[in-house]
């Protein structure tokens, strides 16, 4: 998994790159095949926003924390992207495998051929 981390009107310190290293490499154990993740950190005022977007095979999914802590926002973006690579993992395994390959196999195949079309 290719990770990102940019931190916007802030320098960022070596432990909060760690825990947000840490944090993303727990997603690892809910999808197995996530290709890239990219989080963005930004601190307004009184307002810390941690946006991260996970990239999986054929969609996005992201999720985003604010609060006036910023690994309480690292967290609360995490938890939630945790959430809904749960669910996209069910709606991969609630297809079945078996009408997949008939429907692509119907696509490969020509549905006439010369010798039975009758003028």
């Amino acid at each position: 998994m290719q990770k990102n981390i940019t931190a916007r009107h802030f320098d960022l310190t070596t432990e909060m790159k760690q825990k947000c290293e840490d944090e993303m490499d727990g997603l690892s154990r809910f999808f197995d095949n996530i290709i890239s993740a990219d989080l963005v950190l930004d601190t307004e005022r009184h307002r810390r926003k941690a946006e991260l977007k996970v990239k999986v095979y054929n969609t996005v999914i992201s999720g985003t924390g604010e609060t006036d802590d910023l690994y309480n926002s690292i967290s609360a973006a995490v938890e939630k992207v945790k959430v809904q690579l749960i669910k996209h993992k069910g709606k991969l395994k609630d297809k079945d495998p078996e009408e997949i390959k008939e429907t692509i196999s119907s696509l490969t195949q020509p549905t006439t051929d010369v010798d039975e079309i009758d003028v």
